[in-house]
């Protein structure tokens, strides 16, 4: 019978030993959701910021809602093939679905946001140290109306709405019903939002020439989308 009690203490210290484990690794696991909750509770897209899915990156014109489902507005062309969209480029913090897409014809989509640790602001970026802007409302652009855009390469610009109810060709099919100002604009700026003072106007989707000898810019409007999905700005 002496023999029996070292296996006993044995079995006792490994068995406190294992539970001493799973308990360790089961903080270490519940640390480690809640440093993940906290990394997207710090994290907030807005307009001019960058959606991304597999292989595709948009930028959001603008955020807008139905009731309390929030939305981020992003051109139809871009968004095409587009399922699941993420707020970082290394595709760890899931943000929201594609809800819909209307390209040619249209340039717009919408993406349905589903991560609620995720802040979605009603405002717009105006880059790197320059703060932002607060959306309040939507309208039409009207010619002559003042106008500014925020594009991902060349920034925070403001100029005059010069044409209304434009027609162009993408080469993938033709869009109608845009808008033009005498702002410049380059590759990688399509998507940024345009607007009056806290009024939304329309995203960037096209351009012609460059901010190096000048150019001007297209644009799908925003009041004809957010009726389209139903959508109002906030």
């Amino acid at each position: 019978m002496r023999s029996e009690r070292p296996l006993r203490t044995i079995l006792r210290a490994v068995v406190v030993l294992a539970l001493l484990l799973g308990w360790s690794a089961a903080v270490g696991s519940a640390a480690q959701a809640g440093q993940r909750a906290g990394q997207q509770a710090a994290v907030a897209v807005r307009g001019g910021d960058t959606l991304y899915s597999t292989g595709i990156r948009c930028t959001v014109g603008f955020n807008a809602r139905s009731g309390s489902t929030l939305y981020a507005l992003v051109p139809g062309r871009c968004a095409q093939g587009a399922r699941t969209w993420y707020a970082d480029a290394a595709l760890t913090i899931v943000v929201g679905v594609t809800a819909g897409v209307s390209f040619p014809g249209n340039d717009y989509a919408s993406v349905r946001y589903t991560n609620t640790a995720v802040a979605y602001p009603g405002e717009v970026s105006l880059g790197p140290g320059a703060g932002t802007r607060d959306i309040t409302d939507a309208a039409n652009p009207v010619v002559g109306q003042s106008i500014c855009h925020v594009g991902r390469t060349t920034g925070y610009r403001c100029g005059t709405v010069q044409a209304v109810n434009v027609t162009i060709n993408y080469g993938g099919g033709a869009v109608h019903g845009l808008f033009r100002s005498n702002l410049c604009s380059e590759p990688g700026d399509t998507g940024g939002p345009a607007f009056s003072g806290g009024t939304a106007l329309g995203i960037i989707v096209g351009g012609s020439g460059n901010c190096g000898s000048g150019g001007f810019t297209y644009y799908q409007p925003v009041v004809e989308w957010l009726s389209a999905y139903g959508l109002s700005v906030y």
